[in-house]
This record gives C-alpha cells, structure tokens and sequence, in this order.
C-alpha cells in the first residue's frame, strides 16, 4: 500500500492517465476519462477534480513543446494567452474550493454533458473539414498559376512562394483586430478549466474559431497555452491548499505524458467518428451517474 492506494490501484490510475492523454489528444477531453477514473477509486469529487488538474498538466506541456512550429511568429498572443489562462485558471481554483462541495457535485453533471454534446456537435472536425476545402482550393489555384506561366523560369520564380499550404499559414489575424468578446471567451475558458476543464480545450477552439483567428493547426496550439496556463496557476493553488492527492495526481500525470506521446501514431489509424463517439458516449453515461447520485 502506497498512501492508502494499492500498486494494482495506482497502476490503473495509470492507464486511465494513458487513456485520458490519448482521449486529450484526439478529441480534446482528457478530463472525460481521467475525473471518472479517479472518482471510481473512492477520491471524493472536488479532491479528484484538484487532483486531475494537477496530472493532465503533462499533456499540455507536452503539447506545447509539440507545436512550436505552429506557435513561431506568434509570441505576443502566446505570452497573452498563457497569462489569461493562468489568471483564469486562479479564479477557477478559488471557485472549486470556496463554494460548498455540494455546489460542484451539482454542476458536475451538467458540465460533462456539455462538453459531451460540444464534443458531438464537434467544432473540430468542421475546423478541420473548412481547413481542407482552403488547402485544396489554394493547391487549384497553385497548379492553374503554375500551367499558365511554367513556359519560362521567371515566371516559375513567381510562383514557387504560392506554394499550396503557405497561404493558410500565413493567415493569422494580428491581435488588434481580435473583437472584444474574443478575449471574454478565452477568458471564461479559462476560468472553465481552472473550474473543471472537461471539454475546455473543444470550447476553446469554438471560441477562437467563431473569431477567426487562424487556421485550424494553428488555433489549436494556441488552445492548448490557454489550458496549460489555466492548469499550472489552478494546480499551484490546489497544491498550496493542500487539496491534491499525489499518488493518483502522480500516476495520472505520468499517464497523460504517454498517453499524448503515442497517441499521434494510433489516431491517424482510427476513424475520427469513433474517437468521437467513444467520449460521447462515456460522458452521457457519467452524467447520468453523477446525476442520479446527486439527484
């Protein structure tokens, strides 16, 4: 026994932590696998939800250490983004610990099944399908701007920087430009996954998306400084508090590191749909449980 946890139970804690940065990574909601993991080993709500903060922490650093390609060029709105993610994610905390448990063992519920049915109506994959359309739509016009001038080399000169995804690439909307609620949202997301955090990486995504930020590879790693700001600050919070039980914190943590290093190679051979619908699916049917336990 380790801390009042058998190494059977810490070693499953573990693979839930795999699951959970595997889920992270493919339809970003961690905290889907990684919160009813925790509660099914005893660990009283708020106590796991402190507890999941501080170990899918991994995941988002791992994250952004992965997408430095897509964050270069943008770090004035990558230092802003952390810093209201880490303020929000201080304001969440406090909310968790300050409100009776009772508030949170409430709005649990009905939080999971919304990031469910975000999840469902699935910002991402329109992100993703709208990116396409402009990928091929530039490849079009790249091949009928490469035909029409390919007869000498000046003109094939001209044409070498129109290559096909450089253009979408390019397009990121300088901060001045962002509307006002842009950054209400980013920062309500923030708060949101300081709070609980389920489906906050999807809200995120809507929120920038519907801004028009950029394209989607590069909407998505911004998402992810948002949530990785908003975890830190609530995990130091949590750790002061002394609210963070470190054997499943530990284990989960080390989890979601493997989870989102092997999950790249196994995604691009699932079918998207059934990610999808796998979390859907595992959130409804924790919603209905906490529903009827707390009901």
């Amino acid at each position: 026994m380790i801390a009042g946890f058998s190494i059977t139970s810490l070693l499953l804690i573990l693979l839930a932590g795999i699951g959970a940065g595997f889920v992270g990574y493919a339809v970003g909601a961690s905290s889907l696998v990684s919160y009813p993991a925790l509660l099914a080993f005893g660990i009283p709500p708020v106590l796991a939800n402190a507890s999941n903060t501080v170990g899918v922490v991994g995941t988002g650093i791992g994250g952004v250490m992965g997408a430095r390609k897509e964050l270069k060029g943008q770090a004035v709105r990558s230092i802003t983004y952390v810093v209201i993610g880490a303020f929000g994610g201080v304001a969440g905390a406090f909310l968790l610990l300050k409100l009776d448990p009772s508030v949170f063992e409430f709005a649990a519920s009905v939080l999971i099944l919304l990031s469910s049915l975000i999840i469902a109506i699935n910002p991402r994959g329109r992100m993703q399908a709208k990116q396409a359309a402009a990928d091929a739509t530039a490849q079009l016009k790249h091949i009928e701007a490469t035909e029409a001038t390919e007869a000498t080399e000046a003109a094939k000169r001209a044409t070498t920087p129109t290559a096909p995804h450089r253009p979408p690439e390019q397009l990121v909307q300088p901060m001045s430009q962002d509307s006002w609620w842009v950054w209400l949202g980013v920062a309500a997301v923030a708060i949101y996954s300081g709070y609980f955090g389920a489906g906050a990486g999807t809200l995120a995504l809507a929120v920038l998306d519907a801004a028009k930020i950029g394209p989607f590879h590069k909407i998505n790693a911004l998402k992810t400084l948002i949530g990785t700001g908003a975890n830190i600050s609530a995990s130091v919070v949590f750790i002061i508090q002394g609210a963070v039980d470190w054997p499943a914190a530990i284990m989960l943590c080390i989890g979601c590191f493997i989870g989102g290093y092997i999950a790249p190679s196994i995604t691009r051979k699932i079918p998207a749909n059934i990610m999808r619908a796998a979390a859907v699916i595992a959130g409804i049917i924790l919603t209905i449980d906490l529903g009827l336990k707390t009901y």
